[in-house]
């Protein structure tokens, strides 16, 4: 029994553990033996929080012996970024110098997961800082590898979430995106992930201090969820929705919008902006198209999505212009190699002048409002996260012949992140052996569109994980 129970999906779990086939206790048991048995293999999980665990877990076993209802996610274990604090345990985001940023309470999307009765088991690998590239190598913690081919990156920058639940350590995690870092690792780990709409989620990211960032941060940075099935991650969008005083950005927007006159439109473009994609990528948003027209939608090829080069040269100027004040101190916590990803975004974009900046705020109204009427036109978009098959590790960092090739795959995730709309990242199968996805698009605060055209792609498609990691040729 525990050998399967890792196995199943989270609702799964979380119905044994309701209905007394299982205790708490014993599935985050099954997790733990599942972590000690791969996690030497992939280094996704960095702070185990095996005691932490198992009372919360005996905790849930007394409210159920008690009577007491359990919640959706009743015992489900998830992990949780190295961004993220967890009331208790260090928040390093993979740094030697924050190795005792214990935090003092759990960030708001931590609590609300509780608050459904999943149970944190650890923390997950990261890039140094989320800025020493897309590859998930840490400082602290070293390099995360890809299940499915060792000589592949995970992606990131929440390889580490992706790899635990692809590999079954973790039936969920927790992870963030700004621009693709669900998204990408879930493409390049076979499993699914949710970036929501930039107010959907309730967060605080002050973790290294009480002041708030600048509105890169504020707007771009969205936590989410992934998943091994599209059913999992509904549960925890629908968790983790809602409003908290902590902040204020946070809308009470409802969860489910109302239904959509006749089949609903999906726009599929497999090239955004024209740049080049990969045959397997191409096949891969094919195959997600013949799904979803199979399932009833209205799936139609158009020319290109807006003004995508617009919106990544708006979206490099806005982050490096933020990121530049503090670039000296960041530089030195990114250590010798580790700062050449961000350096060479430095080197070829200068910060805005003040003029300059103002002028930016405008544009990026601007583009969002262009995005908003194609949206109208098409509530659903469907494409590539990455235009490419996984990578070799570090390939963003090498040189910029390297980070201009994964600035470019990624180009549909940096521009959906920058306009602020949902998009779920589903897999698709395995081509030449590695696996396939897609991100699906939808209109602001309609990530039930997004959720639901993804379980159609699920359903004729398959699940992938999880699986056992392979070992290095």
């Amino acid at each position: 029994m525990q050998e399967a129970i890792w196995r199943r999906p989270a609702a799964a779990q979380a119905e044994a553990v309701r209905s007394a086939e299982v205790s708490a206790v014993e599935l985050v048991e099954s997790h733990l033996e599942r972590i000690a048995r791969v996690n030497p293999h992939v280094n996704a999980v960095t702070q185990l929080m095996a005691d932490r665990a198992l009372e919360a877990a005996a905790a849930t076993d007394r409210r159920r012996a008690a009577g007491e209802p359990l919640g959706p996610l009743a015992g489900v274990p998830f992990t949780v970024k190295e961004t993220t604090p967890v009331e208790g345990v260090p928040t390093t985001f993979g740094v030697e110098r924050f190795r005792d940023l214990v935090a003092p309470a759990d960030a708001p999307p931590v609590a609300r997961l509780r608050a459904a009765g999943a149970i944190p088991i650890g923390h997950a690998n990261m890039p140094t800082l989320v800025l020493a590239g897309m590859h998930t190598r840490s400082e602290l913690f070293g390099d995360t590898v890809n299940p499915w081919d060792p000589a592949r990156t995970p992606g990131g920058t929440s390889g580490g979430d992706a790899v635990a639940v692809a590999t079954g350590m973790a039936a969920l995690g927790l992870g963030n995106d700004s621009g693709g870092s669900v998204r990408i690792p879930a493409q390049f780990c076979g499993v699914a992930a949710l970036k929501p709409t930039t107010g959907r989620f309730p967060a605080d990211h002050r973790v290294l201090g009480p002041d708030d960032p600048g509105p890169a941060s504020q707007t771009l940075v969205t936590d989410g969820p992934l998943a091994r099935t599209v059913g999992d991650l509904r549960l925890a969008y629908e968790a983790l929705a809602g409003t908290d005083p902590r902040d204020p950005r946070a809308v009470p927007v409802p969860v489910y919008g109302p239904p959509l006159p006749g089949p609903v439109k999906v726009a599929v473009v497999a090239d955004p902006g024209g740049h080049g994609v990969h045959p397997d990528v191409r096949a891969a948003v094919a195959d997600a198209a013949d799904a979803l027209r199979e399932a009833g939608y209205d799936v139609r090829e158009v020319a290109d999505v807006p003004r995508l080069d617009e919106a990544l040269e708006a979206y490099g100027l806005l982050t490096v212009t933020e990121f530049a004040p503090s670039w000296p101190v960041v530089r030195g916590l990114l250590g010798e190699g580790g700062d050449r990803y961000i350096a060479m975004a430095m080197e070829r974009t200068p910060p805005a002048t003040a003029a300059e900046l103002v002028a930016l705020m405008g544009t990026w109204l601007n583009i969002r409002r262009s995005w908003a009427g194609f949206l109208e036109e098409y509530p659903l978009l469907l494409g590539p996260s990455f235009t490419e098959p996984p990578v070799e590790p570090g390939l963003e960092s090498r040189d910029r012949a390297g980070r201009d090739r994964v600035a470019t795959a990624m180009r549909l995730c940096t521009a959906t992140s920058f306009v602020g709309v949902p998009s779920v990242a589903v897999p698709t199968g395995l081509y030449a052996g590695l696996p396939g996805g897609v991100q699906i698009v939808g209109r602001a605060f309609r990530e039930d569109l997004c959720l639901d055209a993804a379980q159609a792609v699920e359903d004729r498609l398959g699940v992938l994980a999880p699986v056992d990691p392979r070992p290095a040729v």
